[in-house]
């Protein structure tokens, strides 16, 4: 969708929206559009729609009235993106071509206008590649927003927000791909080509090159599959030089079927967006790239597929770790941990961050104890920890701190190696947080996401449709505004 801000828009576009505040009078109206708007109950509350019909200029048009809730509710920003996210949902397969949007009659701040532009975008995301017979009602329609009325500075607000919203829509598009179109090589072809021109390094690693530094765990879970293993990593170089740099690690597995230890089969095809944590690494780096971040971030992807081949892993199987540290395999549907390790363990090798934080469709125990409300994190920093929470609720990408402690390292012993990969039944976030710690150096600040429930959804939420949410690309690209940028 193609969004412009204008004096004056195209006098033909039939469809006239408005974001109106909850309680404000409805200067300027049509009077059979006021009363309309009483008669529906339309008060201006946050994402509230109301629709009718007037005479302007000789042509009726269609009108359209959004709520943004209160002028000075500390909701704003979000209530204001429920505002154009009501406007896209409505009238993306509405027929109407085109909208003008006007945002000068809410008292809007520039961050305000740009946060209705940007809920407006996000709800309007669709993957329609493989849906051919879509009826002409189903198709999308809408292509472009003319917005007049912007207060002063939007222009600057909304170009970073619409970057944003493009690693929103890139990690969106990686998540939703099915598995026999995206796999290792095709994730790392597709960042190739998204972040060409960009001025990102760019670093993969096959195979060979992850043998030789003696990544056992992460090509442990790849070695049942056709599908060869890559290592990629995003290089952004914004900040000062010589400063350490912010890495964020992303677990990539694009399709889990659990290996050897099989996962059922209802429900299987959305182990598809497994590579969730690798895909919020991708969109944020693209976001933070394109709208020029004054920080040095490093986005690191460990990306297998875990299939049960004659070659596949084996419960029971040993293997060792990058960092020395050997692992007994009990079960190979805890795979997410073994790909993170030797990734978190290069990436500090490499790169010597000042933090690291890892994100991940880890476990399903963190769906039973969160929901699909709050990504799990555990931090061994209590700054960091703050940080990254104010980042969630900022963004709405929101998190729930868990805890860490020795007493849960006991349930990952093993007899015969220096760890098991998986605990009992209970505390299982837990016990595979504590388990990605061990690779964790002395003095680095670190951060483990558990988003499991949090990058795809079964029914449309706040800025998006059912299907892939795009969940943490919003809480980097603000981690790194309030704390990296400062």
């Amino acid at each position: 969708m193609k969004i412009d801000l204008v004096a004056s828009p195209p006098s033909d576009v039939r469809l006239q929206a408005r974001v109106v505040n909850q309680g404000a009078a409805l200067a300027g109206l049509d009077q059979a559009l006021i009363e309309g708007a009483a008669a529906s109950r339309f008060s201006g509350k946050a994402g509230q729609l109301f629709e009718g019909f007037a005479t302007i200029a000789g042509s009726v048009r269609r009108v359209a009235l959004a709520g943004a809730g209160e002028a000075g509710a500390a909701e704003r920003r979000r209530n204001c993106e429920s505002a154009g996210a009501a406007l896209a949902a409505k009238y993306l397969t509405a027929g109407e071509s085109a909208m003008v949007l006007d945002l000068g009659q809410a008292g809007l701040s520039a961050e305000d206008a740009a946060a209705v532009l940007l809920g407006l975008r996000l709800r309007a995301w669709r993957h329609d590649a493989y849906r051919t017979r879509l009826k002409p009602e189903q198709r999308p329609s809408l292509a472009q927003v003319h917005v007049i009325g912007a207060p002063a500075g939007t222009d600057e607000a909304w170009a970073r927000e619409a970057a944003l919203a493009r690693g929103v829509e890139f990690t969106r598009q990686l998540v939703t791909e099915p598995a026999n179109r995206l796999y290792p090589a095709t994730f790392v072809a597709a960042c190739e080509e998204a972040f060409a021109g960009t001025g990102v390094e760019i670093t993969v690693l096959g195979e060979a090159e992850m043998q030789a530094l003696g990544m056992g765990a992460l090509l442990g879970v790849g070695q049942g599959s056709a599908r060869e293993s890559k290592l990629l990593a995003i290089r952004w170089n914004g900040g000062k030089e010589g400063e350490k740099p912010t890495v964020f690690v992303g677990k990539g597995v694009t399709f889990d079927t659990g290996g050897i230890s099989l996962k059922p089969g209802p429900g299987m095809e959305d182990m598809k967006w497994d590579m969730g944590g690798a895909g919020a690494v991708a969109g944020a780096m693209l976001a933070l790239a394109l709208r020029k971040a004054r920080a040095n971030v490093i986005g690191v992807m460990g990306l297998v597929e875990n299939m049960p081949d004659g070659k596949a892993q084996r419960p029971g199987d040993i293997v060792t770790t990058m960092s020395g540290q050997t692992v007994e395999v009990l079960n190979t549907d805890a795979e997410g941990r073994l790909v993170l390790c030797d990734a978190l363990h290069w990436a500090q090798q490499q790169y010597d961050p000042a933090r690291i934080v890892d994100l991940a469709t880890l476990t399903g125990a963190m769906i039973i104890s969160l929901g699909n409300e709050f990504g799990g994190m555990f931090a061994n920093d209590d700054q960091l920890a703050a940080q990254l929470a104010a980042a969630g609720e900022a963004s709405g990408d929101r998190l729930w701190r868990m805890p860490l402690g020795p007493n849960y390292d006991k349930l990952l012993d093993s007899p015969v190696a220096d760890m098991k990969n998986i605990g009992p039944r209970e505390a299982g976030s837990i016990t595979a947080a504590q388990f990605l710690q061990r690779f964790i150096k002395e003095g680095t600040p670190w951060a483990h996401l558990d988003i499991a429930g949090m990058v795809w959804a079964s029914k449309p939420g706040h800025t998006w449709d059912k299907g892939a949410t795009g969940y943490g690309v919003r809480l980097i690209d603000r981690f790194v505004r309030d704390v990296v940028e400062g």
